[in-house]
């Protein structure tokens, strides 16, 4: 029988309230069965809807489920942040101070806690190298781009499935008019750098047809594995910030920062809509 459950709604990656990306989050998701969860998130319609579940593993402070409109993922960067931001304004408080325990499909995902700023250490890729002649030369059709504007291409799926072109320049990014029909079942990430001085290093853009709008405003995910793939590969050393959703409108800001055998990736996270649901 439905009942009245906390939940909440929480724009990640922007310290621009309601310029970020929304993730809605259900803070008692116990009881609750995978066809109520996957019929909440085609509900929401938001690019992922998360549920906070008791932990399986002592050393986590909570368990997530991450749903997409059509399935669930294992793990996805926002709705990472934007649960543990739901938790803790809930009166959620870590086993170990200044850091929370994530357990998730992708395992056990630390968040770093700074005021505003919450940061997940990445997990790892589950899938690298080039992409296919065959399916890259289709992505580059998809998006309208030249064949000879791409830099370089990656699989960097650490969970959802990405893969990555990268283009000559920040300009390039945001000049892509993707026809996603052609690449229904793909999730392809786009990422040019900006000048060198410039406030960001990246724009970044994430398109997928399964989206509501085809493109996601700001991901944790694949800024993430993009970054691991710059600093494997030496294109990068050090901390930057990436840009992205601004052909959408939004200011997503995301923070890189290696640290040792980490890798964290951060923004600022406001908590927007507090109430409960009927579910």
């Amino acid at each position: 029988m439905a009942r009245l459950r906390s939940f909440a709604q929480v724009d990640v990656f922007s310290a621009q309230p309601l310029r970020g990306n929304p993730v809605a989050v259900v803070l008692d998701g116990e009881g609750m069965s995978d066809a109520d969860m996957q019929g909440l998130a085609h509900w929401t319609n938001l690019s992922e809807t998360t549920f906070l579940l008791p932990p399986v593993d002592p050393d986590a402070d909570y368990r997530l489920r991450i749903f997409t409109p059509t399935r669930e993922l294992p793990f996805a960067g926002h709705p990472t942040l934007g649960s543990a931001r739901a938790w803790l304004d809930g009166g959620g408080s870590p086993q170990r101070a200044g850091t929370i325990v994530q357990e998730c499909g992708a395992g056990l995902v630390r968040i770093r806690i700074e005021g505003n700023m919450l940061s997940f250490a990445a997990p790892p890729t589950v899938r690298s190298g080039p992409v296919d002649a065959a399916l890259l030369a289709r992505v580059v059709e998809a998006l309208g781009v030249e064949t000879d504007d791409v830099v370089a291409h990656q699989w960097v799926d650490n969970g959802p499935g990405w893969l990555v072109i990268q283009l000559p320049s920040a300009e390039h990014v945001l000049a892509v008019e993707p026809r996603l029909a052609l690449i229904p079942d793909a999730k392809v990430g786009v990422v040019g750098a900006y000048p060198p001085g410039s406030p960001e290093a990246f724009e970044v853009r994430a398109f997928s047809a399964a989206l509501g709008g085809g493109e996601d405003p700001v991901t944790g995910s694949l800024n993430a594995s993009v970054a691991q793939w710059l600093l494997r590969t030496g294109a990068m050393t050090g901390a930057w910030t990436a840009s992205q959703g601004t052909r959408l409108g939004r200011a997503g800001r995301v923070s890189i920062t290696p640290d040792g055998d980490d890798l964290w990736v951060g923004g600022a996270c406001t908590t927007v809509v507090r109430g409960t649901a009927l579910l």
